[in-house]
């Protein structure tokens, strides 16, 4: 395991490689590389003098990284030099998130969500407030911010039941379903994670100020972005993806056809995680109709079948693992 240091330089030099990308959209493949290398530095160092330092596994090669770092191959003096300024003015960032209490929380961090480790989207850092779990099993509650009664009703009954099965209430911190979700399991007393599309020092939406910090205090609040960074269209279909991926599953309370959980809902799919949707959803969303047959997709009337739902999908789960445990424990075949 890396002591604080090495972590530091760790996190120094992703910062350089994710600031000194031309184009945001490639930060997870960066991501993926750091993971595959299991280095951000050696990344870097391989950026500066390929032919000094080579990397390590053979499958990762960050100048062919979709158009990665400073856009060119083969980087000119001050392309060089734009490196590692980026990586001096990382390592006093880094300094002065922490004497201002902001959690930097990169893939090198043992503390960083496994499950979102694992996905191919790979986020290459969160800003964290709260209490982090490396293996937090939970699942999203997720839906319309102008929801129906019946719709409130379903979201609430969910998250009642997940936080009587031990589970953490995932959602975005919006208004309507998200609100509900993380207000019915802080009431409960169970656990509550929340993504927002802002830096993690600002807060959004303003009425949900105070349901943000109680969170902070009693769960957590997840955010992929620079602090400081104000909500755009962009950010909150990139936290939706972050949510799919952190959760085994997502459950969608109440959504209409152009609602953005439908984005949840194709991340889930491409996530291989599986989605459970109140059957009224289908008679407003044409996309959730079409979702409807899929494997993986289930339509419930009511929180039992929710129960029942996830029920299967733990124990495929579990199969899946034992199976996976069980052909990693065998001996190579005698040839």
């Amino acid at each position: 395991m890396m002591d604080h240091d090495d972590l530091m330089h760790e996190n120094s030099a992703l910062i350089a490689l994710l600031r000194t990308c031309e184009h945001p959209d490639t930060w997870a493949s960066i991501a993926n590389d750091c993971v595959l290398e299991g280095s951000a530095e050696r990344l870097l160092q391989h950026k500066i003098d390929p032919s000094r330092n080579p990397l390590q596994h053979d499958g990762v090669d960050a100048d062919d990284a979709q158009g990665v770092l400073l856009g060119d191959i083969g980087l000119s003096f001050g392309q060089i030099e734009k490196l590692k300024t980026a990586r001096t003015v990382a390592a006093r960032d880094l300094e002065m998130w922490r004497e201002h209490g902001l959690d930097f929380v990169s893939v090198f961090d043992p503390r960083f969500p496994e499950r979102l480790r694992a996905t191919i989207d790979v986020p290459p850092f969160l800003f964290a407030n709260g209490s982090l779990k490396a293996d937090d099993l939970g699942v999203s509650v997720v839906g319309s911010r102008h929801c129906t009664p019946e719709g409130v009703s379903f979201a609430v009954d969910c998250a009642h039941m997940l936080v009587k099965r031990g589970l953490t209430v995932i959602a975005g911190l919006a208004k309507g379903i998200d609100t509900f979700a993380h207000q019915t399991a802080l009431n409960d007393g169970g656990r509550t994670v929340a993504f927002i599309g802002t830096g993690i020092d600002r807060q959004y939406p303003a009425e949900n100020r105070g349901l943000q910090q109680e969170i902070e205090e009693r769960g957590l609040v997840l955010s992929q972005f620079w602090p400081g960074s104000q909500p755009t269209r962009q950010s909150f279909p990139m936290r939706n993806a972050l949510m799919s991926g952190y959760g085994v599953a997502t459950i969608i309370a109440d959504a209409g056809e152009h609602s953005g959980t439908r984005i949840q809902a194709r991340q889930a799919q491409r996530h291989g995680r599986p989605i459970i949707i109140n059957h009224m959803v289908l008679d407003k969303a044409r996309w959730a109709c079409d979702l409807a047959d899929r494997p993986g997709v289930y339509v419930v009337d009511n929180v039992k079948d929710v129960g029942c739902a996830l029920d299967r999908i733990f124990l495929v789960n579990d199969n899946v693992d034992g199976l996976i445990k069980t052909v990693l424990a065998e001996e190579p075949a005698k040839v």
